[in-house]
């Protein structure tokens, strides 16, 4: 997720209005940010606010004249075009009469005529003494505001004008700044939803998800720390897509979509065997599951002890099967594969490369490469990902939480189908 400090992966165009109260000069500070960061941001400023804070300050910062009149630029439709196009309106400060305005629908003024005409999120900052604050009406105001969809940032409770004291103070400008980014790639998000709904309907897709275990003895095992949730969330999205979706969990503990059918495997050698049974009855297989590439060649059929071993134990491994080789090998006409591949090189070419090779020597369509390490992807709720194909190129690239990645990853799956070889 980007915050206030950090760049935004795309540009936003943002409206942010100005109301006219004492705040009104802090908003040139979250203008500041969000121009820093990239994006266009358009000013509305109401009367009342060019009153505290000049226009020319506001031009200065945002790189574009202050909207400030429904007559201004009739011949664009200022009043309705602004909002339409807008990613997000952003109200800072929004003042007690402001927010009444916008909870009665009012369209009096540029600010409340954009705010009426805007398709995308609106997200309000309120500031304003104690006393109007905890008013009813501006309580069942910002109710109001909230039912309909509003994000309502702060306010916050210290200083106000004067010596007053209480809440009312205006959130800080990094804190309205990632409200407005937030509510720009959630609305973004749906939008992509909406898009993809059932994009993958009549596909029938296998997923592995998790980390293997491989016995030592009864008590212990060799494991990794893949938590699953990417394949969970690789699941979830292809049953939201319309696909019909089987998961091959292996040790996950985070709760499982219902709308998918589940086999839970505990070893690398039984989710060979769960994948090879069921991979002929799907189109679409994504390997997200970690893999142990070695397993004990023999299991002690007691708990080790360390009082019979004495100061070391030697164990000796022998290799698991390649399950992924196995499947591309055994492929059924048109299937589509998707390998994975966690790597814990830090340079970025490097890693890419060594990716590259993988993708050759396995022969799946598509390679999905992560980053791991010790403060890298796994249980974390965030990852970074490239989408390659078989020949090497990179076909999309993604940065957030691993439902986003999921969608990224299956919108290269969905534009693929029916590429793959007929036999």
């Amino acid at each position: 997720m980007t915050t206030a400090n950090e760049p935004d992966a795309r540009s936003w165009r943002i409206v942010v209005g100005v109301s006219g109260g004492i705040a009104a000069y802090k908003a040139v500070l979250v203008v500041r940010q969000l121009v820093l960061l990239g994006h266009e941001v358009e000013v509305i400023a109401t009367p009342a606010a060019l009153e505290f804070v000049g226009a020319p300050t506001f031009e200065a910062i945002s790189h574009n004249p202050v909207r400030r009149d429904v007559f201004e630029n009739v011949h664009a439709v200022q009043h309705v075009a602004l909002g339409q196009q807008a990613d997000v309106v952003a109200v800072v400060p929004a003042t007690a009469n402001t927010l009444a305005r916008m909870a009665a629908g009012l369209a009096d003024d540029l600010l409340t005529n954009t705010l009426l005409a805007a398709r995308g999120p609106v997200v309000v900052a309120p500031a304003m003494h104690t006393e109007m604050w905890e008013h009813p009406a501006t309580q069942t105001n910002v109710r109001r505001l909230e039912e309909r969809g509003v994000t309502i940032v702060g306010p916050e409770s210290g200083r106000l004008t004067g010596t007053d004291e209480g809440p009312g103070r205006l959130a800080e400008p990094n804190d309205i700044v990632t409200a407005i980014l937030v509510a720009a790639q959630s609305a973004e998000r749906e939008r992509a939803a909406a898009e993809r709904a059932r994009d993958l309907a009549g596909q029938r897709v296998l997923v592995t998800a998790g980390g293997t275990r491989e016995a030592i003895d009864p008590v212990r095992y060799l494991g990794n720390r893949s938590s699953g949730k990417q394949g969970v969330a690789l699941a979830a999205r292809a049953a939201a897509r319309g696909a019909q979706v089987t998961l091959i969990a292996a040790n996950v503990e985070v709760p499982l979509p219902d709308e998918v059918q589940v086999v839970r495997v505990t070893s690398a050698q039984e989710l060979a065997t769960a994948a090879t049974e069921l991979a002929p009855k799907h189109d679409v297989i994504v390997m997200a599951a970690a893999v142990a590439d070695f397993r004990p060649e023999r299991v002690a059929e007691g708990k080790i002890k360390k009082e019979s071993t004495g100061d070391t134990l030697t164990l000796t491994f022998t290799k698991n099967p390649d399950i992924l080789r196995t499947l591309v090998e055994a492929r059924v006409p048109g299937q589509l594969i998707v390998g994975f591949a966690a790597e814990t090189e830090a340079d970025d070419a490097a890693r890419l490369e060594l990716a590259r090779a993988k993708v050759k020597r396995k022969g799946s369509d598509l390679l999905v490469l992560n980053r791991v390490g010790w403060d890298h992807t796994f249980g974390r709720e965030e990852t970074e990902v490239q989408v390659i194909d078989l020949a090497g190129s990179v076909l999309a690239e993604d940065v957030g939480d691993k439902m986003s990645v999921a969608d990224t990853i299956l919108d290269v799956v969905a534009e693929r189908i029916g590429d793959t070889p007929a036999s």
